[in-house]
Parts: structure tokens; C-alpha cells; sequence
């Protein structure tokens, strides 16, 4: 989900000023976003004909409202799944301290594993008064869990020789641009 979608469907239930859609944002989905990021995004979406300027009120709030082209956008997103965004951060980050020579990747894979135990212990902790809340903590703990099982599977891999995936800086130089034409 992106923060232009999160506004989009905001805005759908009614139209919003802009610190008031960064606390919808952060009450419906658990999550914080700068406000400028959320004026940024304003601004593209009404430059994309997706929302418009309803003007200011009396306390100089500018409100911010869905168009009929936004609606379409909000429900098509909705009815269609989001495929991976193909980053994952923590396995690129594995997969590089397990290629560099002296770099210790199972200690890497141990302090990772150390916090998401300890991220997941707080998140089984935690309660929530209500259906939203629920809903992104039942993730945040699945995903931790899933965090340890991989984890220590890349541990159970390094393990087997440690330094063995470990490898210098290639000598070929990656070819940069197009080759010249020729004349």
C-alpha cells in the first residue's frame, strides 16, 4: 500500500484536511507518515486530477476532496491484490554480509533474530480496542514469526561453511551506456 492509495481511500469517506489525513492514516493502518510527505502527495494527486482543493474553512484548514476519477482509482486498487514490491530489505541485507569477507553473517542473523523476538514478544503484549488495530498487529506478528523461521534457516546456511559464500570484488568492469556507433 502506498500513502497516495491509504489518502485516496481517506478522502473516499469524505473530504479531509491535511493533518487530519495523517491522523486517519496513522489511526486506520498503525503507521506514522510526515506530514509534508502527505501535502507532497496532495499535490500530485490533484495534479493527476485524482483530488481537488475544496477551499479553506474559517480556522484556515484547506480540505481536500475525492474526484469521480479518484473514486475509480480507490475502488479499482481495492479489488485487485498487490503483488510484492520485490524489496526486501533484511534478505538483501543477509545476502550481503554473507558475501563479504570478513564480515560475521551469523552474527548479523543473530542480532536480527534477537530484536524480531523481541518485537514479537511486544506485539503479542500489546492490545487492541479495535478492529483496525487487531488486524495490523495480527500482521506485524505473523511477519515476525516468519522473520525467525527464515532467519533461522539463513543461519542453518551460513553455518554449513561459514565464509564459504564469501567473495572479493570482481575484476571486470561492468560495461556502462551504449557502445559507441559506428561511423
Amino acid at each position: 500500500m502506498t500513502v497516495r492509495h491509504a489518502l485516496l481511500a481517506i478522502l473516499d469517506q469524505g473530504p479531509c484536511y491535511g493533518y487530519q489525513l495523517r491522523a486517519e492514516y496513522a489511526r486506520r493502518t498503525g503507521a506514522a507518515v510526515n506530514v509534508g510527505q502527505i501535502y507532497t502527495t496532495l499535490e500530485r494527486l490533484e495534479r493527476d486530477g485524482l483530488v481537488a482543493n475544496r477551499g479553506a474553512d474559517d480556522r484556515g484548514h484547506v480540505y481536500w476532496g475525492i474526484t469521480d476519477p479518484g473514486r475509480g482509482h480507490v475502488s479499482e486498487w481495492l479489488g485487485r491484490p498487490d503483488p510484492p514490491n520485490g524489496r526486501d530489505e533484511l534478505a538483501h541485507k543477509v545476502a550481503l554480509a554473507a558475501t563479504l569477507p570478513g564480515v560475521d553473517a551469523a552474527a548479523v542473523i543473530s542480532r536480527q533474530r534477537s530484536d524480531a523476538i523481541d518485537r514479537l514478544a511486544g506485539i503479542e503484549s500489546a492490545s487492541s480496542v479495535d478492529v483496525a488495530g487487531a488486524i495490523v498487529r495480527a500482521a506485524a506478528a505473523a511477519q515476525a514469526r516468519a522473520e525467525i523461521e527464515w532467519l533461522d534457516a539463513a543461519a542453518v546456511a551460513v553455518a554449513v561453511d561459514p565464509g564459504a559464500a564469501a567473495f572479493p570484488l570482481s575484476v571486470e568492469r561492468p560495461r556502462r551506456g551504449r557502445p559507441r556507433e559506428s561511423e
